[in-house]
């Protein structure tokens, strides 16, 4: 896999909101590293997962003091 090209497929679903694809592309993303027992890819999609979630805890959550 191309990590790279695939993170940009990712982030422009992200890019016009729809986080649902995102997020289940990345999990597909991270699951095909995990088959090819490749654990830098797999951290790799953990950390953009994380990055894809706190976007939209910025852009949807409640705002705490």
């Amino acid at each position: 896999m191309d990590i790279k090209l695939e993170k940009e497929n990712i982030q422009s679903h992200v890019d016009k909101g729809n986080y649902h694809a995102g997020i289940n592309l990345a999990i597909s993303a991270m699951n095909e590293c995990r088959r090819n027992k490749d654990q830098a890819g797999v951290d790799e999609f953990i950390d953009f997962i994380r990055t894809i979630v706190d976007r939209l805890a910025d852009e949807f959550g409640s705002r705490k003091n």
